[in-house]
C-alpha cells in the first residue's frame, strides 16, 4: 500500500497536476472570491493537462524537467495575474507587457502589493528544482512506449476542444473578469492573443460631433454661462497624483487633512461628481485624456498606443490664441513614453527631471515643494515675456505606496489610522495638500494668482478596493459611513477658480476627466466647433454618459445617478448609486450600455484614423 501510494507521488503527472490545482483554487479565492469550487476542475485543470500531455508526447528524456518548466511559467501566470488585480482589478493580459520597463521605476508600489503568501506559490517550483540536482531524482518520470506518446497525443486534442469549448461559450462576455473566471484563467490568456472583433468606423461615414453629442444624450446651452469669464488669464492646471475626492473637507478628530484646498473651494466652482478616466498608463492617461477629450485606448497606455498621431489638443488650441504652452513633471520625461506624448500634444517646452534635478527625493523624484517653487520661478519668468500661457503641473510626491518621509509629515494622525494603509495615503496627501499651499503663496506674491484660470483635479484612486486590508475597509467606513465601493474609489476632485472672475459654487453634475477641455474652452473663449472631443462643458451640457474601462470591468459607464458594472453582459451587471443611498433595483438602461459602448469604440476608431504628427 505504502510502495503504490510512492508510486502516485512520485508519478510526475499526478503531483505537479495536485500542485497547480492548489494554486487554481488559491488564484480563485483571491481573485474571484465567490467563485465556484467546481469550476477549476471544468476550466482549469484540462488546460493544466494539455500543456501536460504535450510533454508526454514530446519528451523522451528529462521529463520531470518539462513539467517543472510548465509548473513554472503557469505559476507565473497566476502570480501575475493575481498582483495585477490587486490594484487594478483587471485581469493581466499580454498587452501589459508593453509597460514591463515602467516597473522597475515602480517597484515600491510592487513590493507594497506583494504579499509574502503570494511567494508561497513558488515553493513547489524551488523544492522540485534543488531536487533535480540529486542523483536518485534527476530521471524521474520513464521514458514512455510510442503507444502511450500516441494515446498522449490522443487526449491532447480532446482536451483541446474541451478548452476550446470553455473559451467559445464565454466569447462575447462584456466582463474580463467574469470571462477569465468562466474560462479560466489560462485559457483567458490564450484567448486575449487573438483578435478581438472590431466594430470599425469607415472614413467615408466619419464621425461628427453631432453624433458624439447624440450618443451621450446631452444638451448645450445656446449662450453659454461663463463664455470668455476667464478670457487672456494664464491656464494652470494642476494633476494631483492619486488624490481621491472625499479627502476635501475630511476631518481626522477635528483636524483638516486638506486646509490649503478646503479654503480655495471657498472661492471655487467645485464639482463633488467628478471621475477620473485612466486605464493602463495611470498618471499620464490622465494627461492624455484632460488634455484631447479622447477616451483611453482598448488595451495599452494612450502615451504608447495614441503618440504617433497628429492629436487634437489644448495646447494646439492655446497656441493659436497667443500662449506659451509648457508642462512640468519632476520625474524622467522618458517615463511612460511621455517624450512622445508631449511631441504629440505640442507643448513648446516639456519641463522635467533635467530641469529639476535630484534634491530633497519622495517617492520617484524631486518633492513636490521643489516642484512648485522651481515652476513658481519659470512661470514669472515666463509671464514677464508679456504672453499668456498655458501650463499643466503634474504632482508626484503622493505616489503609491505612500511613503512620505516623517520630515515632511505635517498631520498628526489619530492612533486608530498609524501604521495603516489609509493612514500612510491620507498623510501623503495632507503632504499634497501642504506643498500646494506654498505655491498658492509664491502665486500670489508674484501677482500670477489673480492673473491665471486654475483647474485642479485629481489623476486617479489612490486606494484600490481589491488590495484593502479589513483594518483600512474599516477606517474607510469610519470616513464615508458606509461600505467604502466603486463610486467611492473612482471618485476624483475638481476644482475650477479664476481669482476675482469666477464665482464660488457648488455644481452637482457628473463629468469626467475627458471633460475639462470644453469647461476650459468655454471660460476662455476658444471655440472647439473645428475639433472634435468626447466631452461636454460641465458649467453648461448636461446629462452626462462617461465610458470606463479600466479599475472596472469594460462596458462599465457612469450616468447622472449611478455607476453601472456589467456582469457577462447588461442583464447581470450591478447598479451602484452615486453619493447617495439607494437600493438593488437597476435603473441604468441598456441602451445607456449600448451607447457607452460605441462611444469609446468611435474614440478609438478616430484616433487610428488620424494622420501621424511631423
Amino acid at each position: 500500500m505504502f510502495k503504490r501510494s510512492l508510486s502516485v507521488v512520485k508519478s510526475p503527472f499526478i503531483l505537479f497536476t495536485i500542485l497547480l490545482l492548489l494554486k487554481i483554487y488559491i488564484t480563485q479565492l483571491i481573485i474571484f472570491d465567490d467563485g465556484a469550487l467546481w469550476l477549476p476542475l471544468l476550466n482549469g485543470i484540462p488546460t493544466v493537462w494539455v500543456v501536460f500531455a504535450l510533454i508526454e508526447w514530446l519528451m523522451v528524456k528529462r521529463k520531470v524537467l518539462g513539467y517543472l518548466i510548465a509548473d513554472a511559467v503557469m505559476t507565473s501566470v497566476y502570480f501575475a495575474a493575481i498582483m495585477y488585480h490587486q490594484y487594478f482589478g483587471v485581469i493581466v493580459t499580454y498587452h501589459a507587457l508593453q509597460q514591463a520597463n515602467q516597473v522597475t521605476q515602480v517597484k515600491g508600489s510592487v513590493f507594497q502589493l506583494l504579499h509574502p503568501y503570494f511567494l508561497l506559490l513558488f515553493i513547489d517550483v524551488v523544492v522540485i528544482g534543488l531536487l533535480l540536482f540529486r542523483k536518485g531524482t534527476r530521471i524521474w518520470g520513464k521514458p514512455n512506449s510510442e503507444r502511450v506518446r500516441t494515446g498522449a497525443a490522443t487526449v491532447m486534442i480532446i482536451l483541446l476542444l474541451i478548452c476550446f469549448s470553455s473559451v467559445w461559450k464565454e466569447r462575447n462576455g462584456m466582463s474580463e473578469i467574469k470571462q477569465a473566471e468562466e474560462m479560466g484563467i489560462l485559457n483567458y490568456e490564450v484567448y486575449t492573443f487573438f483578435p478581438e472583433r472590431v466594430e470599425s468606423l469607415s472614413k467615408t461615414v466619419g464621425i461628427t460631433q453631432s453624433e458624439i453629442e447624440q450618443l451621450k444624450g446631452s444638451t448645450n446651452t445656446v449662450t453659454p454661462a461663463l463664455w470668455r469669464s476667464a478670457e487672456g488669464k494664464n491656464v494652470i492646471i494642476i494633476q494631483l497624483e492619486a488624490f481621491q475626492n472625499f479627502l476635501l473637507g475630511l476631518k481626522l478628530d477635528n483636524t483638516e487633512v486638506t486646509p490649503n484646498l478646503n479654503a480655495l473651494m471657498q472661492d471655487s466652482l467645485y464639482f463633488p461628481n467628478f471621475f477620473q478616466m485612466v486605464g493602463q498608463g495611470n498618471t499620464s492617461d490622465a494627461e492624455f485624456v484632460v488634455n484631447t477629450s479622447l477616451y483611453i485606448p482598448p488595451h495599452g497606455a494612450a502615451t504608447v498606443e495614441y503618440t504617433d498621431k497628429a492629436l487634437p489638443s489644448m495646447p494646439k488650441l492655446f497656441k493659436q490664441k497667443g500662449y506659451i504652452t509648457s508642462t512640468f513633471h519632476t520625474n524622467d520625461v522618458t517615463f511612460w513614453n511621455r517624450k512622445e506624448l508631449y511631441k504629440a500634444l505640442d507643448f513648446d517646452r516639456y519641463y522635467d527631471k533635467s530641469f529639476f534635478g535630484d534634491a530633497d527625493p519622495v517617492a520617484l523624484a524631486s518633492s513636490d515643494e521643489v516642484l512648485y517653487e522651481k515652476t513658481a520661478a519659470e512661470m514669472e519668468k515666463i509671464h514677464k515675456k508679456g504672453q499668456p500661457f498655458y501650463a499643466q503641473i503634474i504632482s508626484l510626491s503622493s505616489h503609491y505606496p505612500f511613503n512620505i518621509p516623517k520630515s515632511k509629515d505635517h498631520l498628526v494622525l489619530p492612533d486608530r489610522f498609524q501604521g495603516s494603509f489609509v493612514g500612510d495615503y491620507i498623510q501623503a496627501e495632507n503632504y499634497t495638500d501642504y506643498a500646494l499651499g506654498l505655491f498658492f503663496d509664491k502665486l500670489k506674491a508674484s501677482h500670477l494668482w489673480e492673473n491665471s484660470l486654475f483647474v485642479i483635479y485629481g489623476d486617479h484612486m489612490g486606494l484600490p478596493i481589491y488590495s484593502l486590508s479589513d483594518q483600512d475597509k474599516s477606517l474607510l467606513h469610519e470616513v464615508f459611513g458606509k461600505d467604502y465601493s466603486f463610486p467611492q474609489m473612482m471618485n476624483v476632485p475638481l476644482l475650477v477658480v479664476a481669482p476675482g472672475t469666477t464665482k464660488p459654487a457648488v455644481l452637482s453634475q457628473v463629468g469626467g476627466q475627458v471633460d475639462l477641455m470644453p469647461t476650459i474652452a468655454n471660460l476662455v473663449g476658444i471655440s472647439l466647433q473645428d475639433t472634435l472631443h468626447f466631452g461636454q462643458d460641465l458649467v453648461n451640457a448636461a446629462p452626462n454618459l462617461l465610458p470606463q474601462h479600466y479599475y472596472l470591468p469594460k462596458g462599465s459607464f457612469i450616468n447622472d445617478a449611478e455607476m453601472f458594472v456589467p456582469g457577462n453582459g447588461f442583464e447581470d451587471g450591478t447598479q451602484y448609486p452615486l453619493n447617495k443611498s439607494g437600493t438593488n433595483e437597476l435603473n441604468a438602461s441598456e441602451d445607456e450600455y449600448e451607447r457607452a459602448q460605441k462611444l469609446f469604440t468611435m474614440s478609438d476608431s478616430y484616433v487610428r484614423q488620424l494622420p501621424q504628427h511631423e
